[in-house]
């Protein structure tokens, strides 16, 4: 009898480490279970998500070393209400940016004063269709040689 009860001894005494242990295993599957983000798309519309890609433009509007002149805030405004919101109405996002450009008929990098936008979509000949439309119309804007693309696959969830 005196084997069954040290045992037992030990296991009550154990018991309360046993059960917290369970109980924050329990709870830290549960707090990152439901409103986690997988990365797998939306629960209730799982294949909505799938087959994405972000686009990341990049727009020079003018040298740093010049504020006043270059591509006003308005007229960026103004390109992004005509040109990048009718392609992209359900949301993009825009980043000021420091960025470098040497073309190559120059010695240098300039300093540019920059925005970068940002749109997520799902990838089909349309969307890029649209992303090169607004390439098009900001070099036929402003005159710039090049407007920067860097697209890759995404997993989105909403």
């Amino acid at each position: 009898m005196g084997h069954t009860k040290e045992p037992t001894m030990i296991f009550l005494r154990r018991l309360p480490m046993v059960l917290l242990l369970g109980l924050a295993t329990g709870c830290a599957s549960q707090a990152t279970a439901p409103g986690a983000s997988t990365l797998q798309g939306d629960a209730a519309h799982p294949a909505a998500t799938r087959g994405w890609v972000e686009t990341r433009l990049y727009f020079g509007l003018g040298l740093v070393d010049q504020p006043d002149g270059g591509v006003s805030e308005q007229a960026w405004r103004t390109f992004l209400d005509q040109e990048v919101t009718p392609r992209f109405p359900d949301g993009l996002s825009v980043i000021d940016v420091y960025g470098q450009w040497q073309g190559k008929q120059q010695a240098a990098p300039e300093r540019l004063r920059s925005k970068q936008l940002v749109v997520d979509y799902p990838d089909s000949p349309e969307s890029r269709a649209k992303i090169e439309a607004i390439r098009a119309a900001w070099k036929q804007r402003t005159g710039d040689q090049s407007v920067l693309r860097v697209t890759q696959p995404v997993d989105v969830s909403f």
